[in-house]
Parts: C-alpha cells; structure tokens; sequence
C-alpha cells in the first residue's frame, strides 16, 4: 500500500503538464479501471478509526469533499482510498454544463486551485442511478450527497431546487449536504443571510419531516458555508442551524479572496480558491461555530488540508471530523491515511 500511495509524487508532473479538467478526467478514468481490475485493494482499505457523527459510524474521521466527483460516476473507486466517508455532487434537479472553459487553475506554489466549474454535472436522475449502482454504502462506507440549485432558477424560487433534489436523494444519502455557498452559482451565497437562510431551511426542515415518516428514518442535514463570513454571519448560522433541526456544518468552501496568491500566475482569475490558503480561514470559522453553538452541531471541517498535522488542526479548532480536495491533488492518496494517522495521535495525547 506504502509503495502504491508514495508513488503519486512521480506522476504528479505527467498529471500537471495536462491542462487541470483532462488532467482530473485521466485520473478518475485510471482509478476508475485500477478499480474495476481489482487493483485498488493493494491499497489496504481505510484506516480503522471509527468515529460517530450524526448518529453515522465513519471508518474513520477522514473524508472526500464535494466537488470531485460531480455525478457519483466513481464512488467505489474512490471509496477504496482509505476515506472515512465521502461527500458526492452538487447535483441539481436538471443537467447543466457549468460555466465556459477554461474554468479550473492550479496555483502550485500556493498549494491552490481556482475553480468557477458551476454546478456542471448530469442532473439528479443519472446522479442517483450512479449512487444506487455503487456499492459503497452496502460495504458499510458512508455517504454524503451534495445538493444545489440550477443556474437558471431564479434566487428566489432556489428553495424549489434544494427540496427537489432532497426528496430524490433522501432514501440514498447517509446524509444530505445543503451547498449555499458556491461562489460560482450567481447570487448563491445570498442564501447564507440570515433571513434568506432561516426561510430556506424552514421549507427543507418541514420537507425532512414529510421524508422522515414516509421513509421511516431520519436523514441527517447539513450546511456547506463560506469561509468569506464575518463574526456576525457566523453567530447567526450557528443560532439559525439547530432552530430548524440541522445536524451540522461544512465549513467551509472555497474563498473569493486573493490576498494569499496576489501576484501569482492566475491569482485574478474568477472563481472559489481552494488549498493552502483556505486553511486559516476555515480555521477561524470552526472556532467561532463552535464556541457559539455549543457541542450539539457537528462540524465537518475543509479548507487547505494539505498535510496530517492541518487535518489535526482541524479537529483542534472544533470540527468532529474533515474532508479533503485540493490536498489530494497536490499530495494525492496517502494524504487520507496520513491526517487519520494525525488525528488518531491528536485523539491519543488529549
């Protein structure tokens, strides 16, 4: 497994000579095969670190964000590199091809992406026959979907969007994820104030609780927010949160700030930054989360995870557990193993 997982740094270069959607696309399509030739198991599984979140039992408190596999087009491929759990999407009830190319930029020397994908993906229909394909969560992994609204729906029929796709994904999802911080849906993150975000989830709660007798089971909620909030904004999502029922919160996404990478080759590119300088501010966020709403909201922590010891940091500031992107294209796999590895030891020593 060591041997397989070190040897990323060596492909790394042939990976980045490629322009970043190939590059992502290649790398999918190998796992994918790897996968399907039964080559993934010399990569020895998940760390056995088992931690409860949500009322869920995650192998252990490493996972996938959001955001690298849009479709859910490889779930078990991807589940076979060590993550705790994993987090698939957004999706959006209609198929949509995102915004124009060229969208997504590596940063390298800031250990950063730029993306403004847009919500690109196939629509909840072939979303969820992918997840009912896989067999992840029958093999006990568990599954986080990601949902949004399509580019074309108006803001303020954005609630119509989010409860669509939370009734087609509620018998699928371990957990369902609520994306209102996308910088790159216009007029997204207008959601994340604090009247626009108590109406959404008052129709998402109500929603839940339709699902909740008709499933019999009670899906955890939560809410994927932006690292770009004031202490204001952050003191009002977390009083908002648990009013209305929601398990926890990701925080964060991507950043619309520059101030880390100014001068940089793409640094003025439109769009999330993502990676390395994501990690304070993600930081900042989680401290203030958890000293306002108490032990009661779980908290998944993102952003600029690029090493065990920035996992550990995470779960330091407050998060129950984290999930990686960037880190994984800069690190690649043995980063999963490595912040459990640094969590576990964190765990250990407190």
């Amino acid at each position: 497994m060591s041997l397989l997982f070190q040897a990323y740094p060596l492909v790394r270069p042939a990976l980045f000579s490629l322009e970043p959607e190939t590059a992502h696309r290649v790398t999918m399509t190998s796992l994918h095969t790897a996968h399907d030739l039964g080559l993934t198991r010399l990569f020895g599984g998940a760390p056995h670190q088992p931690r409860q979140l949500m009322g869920l039992t995650l192998k252990n408190p490493v996972g996938l964000a959001a955001g690298l596999d849009k479709n859910g087009d490889h779930i078990d491929a991807l589940g076979s590199l060590g993550f705790g759990f994993m987090e698939i999407g957004t999706v959006t009830p209609r198929s949509q091809p995102g915004n124009p190319l060229p969208r997504m930029f590596r940063l390298p020397a800031a250990h950063a992406v730029i993306n403004r994908m847009g919500f690109n993906n196939d629509g909840l229909d072939t979303f969820l026959a992918n997840v009912q394909r896989s067999r992840y969560r029958a093999q006990g992994g568990i599954l986080g979907l990601n949902i949004g609204k399509n580019l074309t729906t108006p803001i303020e029929n954005a609630v119509d969007d989010y409860l669509t796709c939370l009734a087609g994904c509620y018998d699928h999802a371990d957990y369902v994820s609520i994306n209102v911080s996308s910088p790159n849906t216009k007029n997204l993150r207008a959601l994340q104030g604090a009247d626009e975000l108590s109406s959404l989830l008052q129709r998402v709660h109500e929603a839940r609780e339709r699902l909740a007798d008709q499933h019999g089971r009670r899906v955890p909620l939560v809410v994927k927010i932006a690292p770009d909030l004031d202490d204001g904004q952050i003191d009002a999502i977390a009083d908002l949160l648990p009013r209305y029922g929601i398990d926890g919160v990701v925080s964060t996404n991507t950043t619309l700030g520059r101030d880390a990478v100014k001068g940089l080759e793409h640094a003025a590119e439109a769009g999330g930054l993502s990676g390395a300088p994501v990690r304070d501010l993600s930081l900042r966020v989680i401290s203030r989360l958890r000293a306002q709403a108490g032990k009661g909201l779980a908290i998944i922590g993102v952003g600029g995870i690029l090493t065990g010891n920035d996992a550990a940091d995470k779960i330091a500031a407050g998060a129950d557990a984290v999930q990686i992107y960037t880190g994984l294209i800069y690190r690649g796999p043995a980063l999963v193993r490595e912040s459990a590895n640094a969590i576990a030891t964190l765990s250990a020593d407190h």
